[in-house]
């Protein structure tokens, strides 16, 4: 019931979000930068999205250059894992990537998603330009206003500085490795829920 009255109030609060969205840019594409937790869950999802071009998964937030996977992994470096997504404006916008990205994880757990804890595995949005920061702290008022989580939100909103790409073997992870007991008992469940809720935004309902 939460997803469908989170889904609601999104729709209610951000509809001018995603008209501007749709009329003030020339280009068809935008890119945001999300983090949500381990990288591997969120680009699963959000290959399965409508209008997303592409995700990438990798590294922002941090103080040191090019990051390794093993060095984020430290916590020391500052990074949070994060996917960078490109979507079409015209199919989608950034109304419904937002709905996607509080429905798929906990945006209450600070440097937390279930067993994965560190300051890596932050909720964080990493905005480009104010249409996205706007979007992103009104749905984040909205949402604690509504008190659909138990707890308030931690999801911090930050300025996107730079994006640095994971290691080859990261990106696809999901697709590449479904077999993989982490695959299984983490990621597939996130899929299932978003296919469940966004039933009629996934890409292979498009093109059908």
């Amino acid at each position: 019931m939460k997803n469908l009255f989170l889904i609601s109030l999104f729709a209610l609060s951000l509809n001018g979000f995603a008209q501007n969205s749709k009329t003030k840019n020339s280009s068809n594409l935008e890119t945001i930068t999300l983090g949500g937790g381990c990288y591997w869950c969120v680009e699963a999802v959000y290959e399965n999205l409508a209008g997303v071009k592409s995700v990438v998964s990798g590294f922002s937030g941090g103080k040191v250059a090019n990051p390794t996977y093993e060095e984020v992994c430290t916590g020391t470096t500052g990074h949070a894992e994060v996917v960078q997504i490109t979507y079409d404006k015209n199919v989608t916008d950034i109304n419904e990537i937002f709905k996607v990205f509080f429905t798929v994880h906990d945006p209450t757990t600070l440097n937390r998603q279930g067993a994965d804890v560190g300051t890596q595995y932050r909720s964080v949005i990493f905005y480009k330009n104010d249409e996205q920061k706007k979007a992103a702290e009104s749905i984040i008022t909205e949402l604690n206003k509504a008190k659909v989580y138990n707890s308030p939100i931690v999801t911090k909103v930050d300025p996107f500085k730079v994006f640095y790409k994971a290691e080859d073997y990261h990106q696809n992870y999901y697709a590449n490795n479904k077999n993989q007991p982490y695959c299984k008992m983490v990621i597939q469940p996130k899929i299932e829920k978003f296919e469940k809720v966004f039933k009629d935004k996934l890409k292979n309902k498009q093109k059908a």
